[in-house]
């Protein structure tokens, strides 16, 4: 009996998870996300060093919890959006592949070999002390939805050129690069991430009552895209 009970419910959740429809993704913290559509999992600029230039930490278990065999896309290698001995780690116990800087044109290839995805790459500026590292924001359109990912880049020209964005992730520099360049941005609604933890309440309090705008200031926040 309780075997029926046990595969009735499993069959119940499955399918109450496909009729679902919806892109689910979690801001682990800086720029890390993870994406999920419940069959595919990506991990965007994460696994990072916890803590890295004082940006927010991040518990061991959250390690752990990465699903096995994901994608993991990197806008570039600064400690805050990369860590490689935790992404060696984790590849070690959980598998999976990983694009960045150095292998764009292999991220590229996705959109040959997963169903209703596609991915586009932009060389994006990234000057730290005058010096510019190499650096890519990313358009991923998945299921029909548009996320544009800028990752660390200050310049609002790229998203400036993008039509059709339905949720855009930025830090809150692009937002203000835009306006005081006269650039208007294409999307329906803007997560802002990447702030430092003593920025928090400030973005709270300038933000929150926005309607089209969301700071990403509590970890392990869950958003939900239908399609």
């Amino acid at each position: 009996m309780n075997k029926i009970f046990t595969l009735i419910f499993s069959l119940i959740t499955a399918f109450g998870f496909s009729q679902t429809k919806e892109i689910q993704i979690e801001f682990i913290g800086n720029c890390g996300l993870h994406m999920t559509d419940g069959i595919t999992n990506f991990y965007i600029d994460f696994p990072y060093k916890s803590g890295a230039h004082g940006y927010m930490e991040f518990k061991e278990s959250e390690l752990d919890s990465i699903k096995e065999n994901s994608i993991f896309i990197f806008t570039h290698k600064h400690s805050d959006h990369y860590s490689k001995k935790n992404l060696k780690k984790v590849m070690k116990e959980k598998g999976g592949q990983t694009y960045g800087v150095s292998n764009i044109s292999e991220l590229e290839k996705l959109n040959e070999t997963l169903d209703n995805f596609e991915i586009e790459a932009f060389k994006t500026e990234h000057k730290v002390f005058g010096i510019n590292f190499r650096h890519y924001s990313f358009l991923i359109t998945w299921h029909g939805k548009r996320m544009y990912l800028s990752g660390d880049t200050t310049e609002p020209q790229t998203i400036g050129k993008i039509k059709n964005i339905d949720w855009a992730f930025v830090p809150y520099w692009i937002l203000k690069n835009a306006k005081e360049q006269k650039i208007d941005i294409d999307a329906d609604m803007y997560y802002v991430y990447h702030l430092y933890p003593e920025q928090i309440p400030s973005a709270k309090e300038n933000w929150d009552k926005v309607d089209n705008i969301h700071p990403l200031t509590e970890q392990g926040e869950i958003l939900k895209l239908e399609y």
